[in-house]
């Protein structure tokens, strides 16, 4: 087994707590408007997209039943809907309500606001390059 270099034990050890904090932060905001934290992920995926709602489970690792749990729920407090998928009709899609869009946005700015501590010491163009490798290693293939 390949021993991790003194680098990605560094880098470890700096990903961690900013992970907590970002949960913290994450957690606070749930609380504050009654979402799970669940459900706040899942309005950041429908944030700028509608998908059929087995691809909406695959994303989150949820049984297709605990997701449809979870959208009835948010079609309830007018945060999403479902509709027929236009290429598949045995699909269904779910996607925001204006209602959910509002709420997104807020959701966004409490995310801004509460992060914002974390990186104020950071200069703009270190922010947009944290940002951009943080991008980078998301999208990089999971190994």
């Amino acid at each position: 087994m390949k021993q991790p270099s003194q680098s990605s034990e560094h880098l470890s050890d700096a990903l961690v707590p900013a992970a907590f904090v970002t949960m913290a932060v994450l957690n606070k905001i749930g609380a504050e408007n009654n979402l799970s934290l669940t459900l706040i992920r899942v309005l950041g995926i429908l944030w700028d997209r509608r998908l059929r709602m087995a691809e909406l489970a695959d994303r989150l690792g949820l049984k297709k039943s605990t997701m449809t749990g979870l959208v009835s729920r948010a079609e309830q407090r007018g945060l999403l809907a479902r509709a027929p998928n236009a290429e598949d009709d045995r699909a269904i899609d779910v996607f925001l309500t204006n209602e959910g869009a509002v709420l997104v946005e807020r959701l966004r700015a409490q995310t801004q606001r509460g992060l914002g501590g974390l990186t104020s010491s950071l200069s703009v163009s270190d922010q947009r390059q944290l940002a951009d490798l943080l991008w980078r290693m998301l999208e990089s293939p999971k190994g």
